[in-house]
């Protein structure tokens, strides 16, 4: 547990030292990567309709991990789908990386998603077909990158999550944790700017929960990304820069 503590302490400190010019230099503050304004989200119509999420704001800044918590059916899932341009909120305003999505067709949320927004789910959703490395081009392919600059990107990835060893390998070959290494991975193969999680540690054990956060933790810093993981795994809330909870519709400060 002290263990745990440190290793924390030292990844969320990053944060801080990020917004530091140099000795004596004030802090200047951070840009924001993700907001939310005002959200509101209904299901169905008339007498039966639904609530979900009622007037809900939140801003995530660049180097900031973020964990979101609450109740089954408090609207998690719902924020995520908004936050990730899946689900057009009913009302309020979403801005991704400065830019508001309000107005943009299918194909330019579609575009937004693949450049802006990296994805990592409850399984790691792999390809089964296609090797470690592989995985990593493929989505590079798909935002239109550079083939050599896509190589080094991959390249530096697996180092940085300890997969160089693993990057031959096709996914029924890695344990559970090495997975949901190769998808905080892709999740940051094109760059984005924001990262956001659902349940990411749900399918690994204590140990191998820690590591995958700890490591998304340190490359949200190292990258100037805005993260956000829903989670019920309180374990992994230490190495969180703010924990939200959401609650009647509206996220609070745990």
């Amino acid at each position: 547990m002290q263990k745990q503590t440190k290793d924390a302490a030292a990844v969320t400190s990053a944060s801080a030292k990020q917004q530091r010019t140099g000795a004596g230099t004030p802090a200047q503050p951070a840009q924001a990567k993700l907001r939310l304004s005002g959200v509101a989200h209904q299901y169905g119509d008339g007498e039966s309709v639904l609530n979900v999420l009622d007037g809900l704001s939140c801003t995530v800044s660049a180097g900031e991990l973020v964990a979101v918590v609450g109740p089954s059916g408090s609207g998690k899932s719902t924020f995520l789908s908004i936050a990730g341009a899946l689900l057009t909120p009913s009302s309020g305003e979403v801005q991704i990386g400065g830019r508001s999505l309000a107005g943009l067709n299918a194909r330019e949320l579609a575009d937004l998603r693949l450049h802006e927004i990296g994805f990592i789910f409850q399984g790691a959703n792999l390809l089964p077909y296609l090797k470690v490395e592989e995985q990593l081009r493929f989505v590079a392919k798909l935002g239109r990158a550079d083939k050599q600059q896509a190589a080094r990107r991959a390249d530096e990835l697996l180092e940085r999550l300890g997969l160089t060893a693993r990057r031959r390998h096709y996914p029924d070959k890695l344990s559970g944790g090495e997975r949901q290494r190769v998808a905080v991975a892709r999740a940051l193969m094109n760059d984005p700017s924001v990262i956001l999680a659902d349940e990411p540690t749900a399918s690994l054990d204590a140990d191998r929960g820690r590591d995958v956060t700890r490591l998304l933790a340190e490359r949200v810093k190292a990258e100037g990304k805005a993260g956000v993981i829903v989670t019920h795994d309180e374990r992994i809330l230490p190495y969180c820069d703010r924990v939200l909870r959401l609650e009647s519709g509206r996220l609070r400060e745990d």
